[in-house]
């Protein structure tokens, strides 16, 4: 295949990538054209930088590492396997749907498992990557649902239920949510200012990206540029995605689910 026929119509729109990342694409077989669309900014523009950031509800819910063989996530692993085997370093930060994604499914992706707050130079930049859930410390009731979940009792109490049991509880859960949602406002939703600041302060960090708020926006703080990532839907009309791409000149751009630039 020549040059011409392996090129892409927004590569001149694109400057050498060191990184991308990426979250909240909450990934499900109901979903195909989310699906569809993820797998073709793994293939188009994934393969082709040398790092890959994973930020968290990759999934729309993750049972457990026991479910790795059941069509769905064998699909989406073996599309992340590729990525991996074409020479890119995939990193993994969990969300709050696929927290419990662990050694089994790192191994069988071809990814890195990160523990959060992670920091890391890169491009000759200090960042600090998180899912976002953390900081919003607002929301009492979902942070005292997040620290129980996160205890390793817990988590071996229910992955020691059988898988199916587990899918209908975690649905339960998201049924819950849902409603939960309905009578929050977006502020005690969304990140915490002051947290944010912390966050900036105890790492040194230049640049933080985070996702978890599906409120996609770049906002300036006295520590520094915080990059909010998409959510994503290729299901209907008012297709939503996109990803973050830092060139080897340190800069930070932001592009849309088709690979297009969005100015800041």
């Amino acid at each position: 295949m020549d040059a011409q026929t392996n090129s892409h119509p927004h590569d001149k729109a694109q400057p050498e990538a060191a990184a991308l990342f990426v979250s909240d694409v909450h990934l499900q077989a109901a979903m195909p054209g989310t699906v569809e669309l993820f797998l073709s900014f793994l293939d188009q523009h994934a393969k082709r930088s040398p790092r890959l950031y994973l930020m968290g509800d990759l999934f729309e819910y993750w049972a457990g590492d026991d479910d790795l063989s059941s069509p769905f996530p064998a699909r989406i692993v073996a599309a992340l396997r590729a990525v991996a085997d074409a020479g890119v370093a995939l990193y993994w930060l969990g969300g709050n749907r696929d927290f419990l994604v662990a050694s089994g499914f790192a191994e069988a992706s071809g990814l890195t498992l990160l523990a959060e707050p992670h920091v890391e130079e890169i491009a000759g930049k200090r960042l600090v990557l998180v899912h976002g859930d953390a900081q919003c410390i607002d929301d009492h009731d979902y942070q005292a649902f997040r620290a129980q979940v996160r205890q390793p009792m817990w988590q071996a109490a229910f992955l020691a239920q059988p898988l199916e049991k587990r899918k209908a509880i975690i649905e339960g859960m998201r049924e819950g949510s849902r409603a939960a949602q309905q009578v929050k406002t977006m502020e005690i939703m969304d990140v915490n200012t002051q947290a944010i600041d912390a966050l900036f302060a105890s790492t040194g960090a230049q640049i933080m990206v985070h996702g978890h708020t599906h409120r996609p926006a770049l906002h300036q703080h006295v520590g520094g540029l915080r990059y909010v990532l998409p959510d994503w839907d290729g299901d209907t009309e008012s297709v939503r995605g996109g990803w973050l791409a830092l060139g080897r000149d340190g800069v930070m751009r932001r592009f849309d689910a088709h690979g297009a630039p969005i100015a800041d």
